[in-house]
């Protein structure tokens, strides 16, 4: 368990963090954007939580909240420093939990004639947000991949960020009525 002492330390007033190894890097790296991106993934998570979501939803939220707290600990831990590879948290486990929530989902939905747009309800709203937000994280995580190298991040933690949107995206679809108040993209014609 996590025992937090002190809440300001003072340690971060001169722009730079310190990493799960201890190493300190500065606040603006893409280490820290990226598991900086998913701490606010995680905190519109708790605004979804807020709202009336379709039965099943709120536990599985719930669970990926704390998953969200490893994913960004595995950001924060260089695989080259001393904690290594057996302190990667996010595992393939955790990526087929989503495809299976993403697989059941679907079965629930009728299949799509057009892109959705977002919106609807108030739930399949903010879980397009996270929908985004989880994306743009995504592209934060990938191009920490670009500076650093692939063999430093988990590939597991990008994997799950990619099935997390997926999963937003079929859950927003399941807030709206089962995808009957989805709003679909009616292309332009000739405007």
């Amino acid at each position: 368990m996590v025992k937090l002492d002190r809440i300001t330390t003072g340690g971060g007033d001169k722009g730079q963090t310190s990493l799960v190894d201890g190493s300190r890097v500065p606040k603006q790296s893409l280490r820290v954007e990226a598991y900086g991106g998913v701490d606010e993934l995680n905190s519109l998570f708790g605004v979804v939580l807020l709202e009336a979501l379709p039965q099943g939803v709120g536990p599985e939220l719930e669970r990926i909240q704390n998953d969200l707290f490893d994913l960004g600990a595995d950001f924060a831990t260089p695989s080259d420093g001393a904690v290594g590879e057996r302190a990667l948290r996010i595992t393939d486990n955790h990526v087929k939990r989503l495809e299976a929530e993403v697989e059941r989902v679907t079965a629930l939905l009728e299949p799509l004639t057009s892109f959705v747009l977002p919106g609807g309800t108030r739930a399949g709203a903010l879980l397009h947000l996270a929908r985004a937000t989880a994306r743009r994280v995504e592209r934060q995580a990938w191009r920490l991949v670009e500076e650093e190298g692939v063999e430093k991040i988990n590939p597991r933690a990008l994997t799950y960020l990619n099935r997390l949107s997926d999963l937003c995206f079929v859950w927003a679809r399941l807030a709206n009525d089962g995808g009957r108040a989805d709003r679909l993209w009616q292309p332009c014609d000739n405007c």
